[in-house]
């Protein structure tokens, strides 16, 4: 029988993390092993790469038949706080046009895409994020993208673990 540290160590640590081989076993003999298991974005990632470039739900973000909490909007982009944020700041940039996956921008999206980094930028800064923050792209469903319509995470104010994900 396992000691009671290891059984709650395995059920709470482990999670989704992937391969797990316990540091705390006193005795090199004991490693457990788990598969890769989905989180719950994980999954809405699957799901939504079947669904492809459909509209998504920044469309309604962008034609105001959903709410968001926008903090700022010009010409090009619209940034919203996110509606499950990570971290204490975490906030959405995303262009007016749709363009599905990062991985099928052109050369004509330089000006954009430069354009939105320079926005992440800036409200990172008016958010209060002086000490750092990451910014995220995912793509596909390999890269968890769980909504088909270019977007960049701003998230911060908080210490960032490495490796991500």
């Amino acid at each position: 029988m396992l000691p009671l540290w290891r059984t709650l160590y395995t059920t709470f640590a482990v999670g989704c993390a992937g391969t797990f081989r316990s540091s705390l076993a006193l005795d090199k003999s004991w490693t457990q092993q788990r598969s890769y298991c989905a989180s719950d974005e994980v999954q809405r990632a699957r799901q939504a790469a079947a669904q492809g470039a459909s509209p998504t739900i920044f469309s309604r973000i962008l034609d105001r038949t959903l709410p968001a909490d926008i903090i700022y909007e010009d010409e090009q982009c619209l940034a919203f706080r996110d509606v499950a944020p990570q971290a204490p700041v975490h906030f959405l940039v995303i262009p007016k046009i749709q363009i599905p996956r990062i991985s099928q921008v052109t050369a004509a999206d330089k000006e954009l895409l430069g354009h939105l980094m320079v926005t992440a930028s800036h409200l990172a800064q008016k958010e209060g994020l002086a000490d750092g923050y990451r910014i995220v792209i995912n793509d596909g469903q390999q890269g968890a993208q769980s909504v088909y319509h270019l977007h960049l995470h701003v998230i911060g104010g908080r210490q960032m673990g490495w490796p991500p994900g």
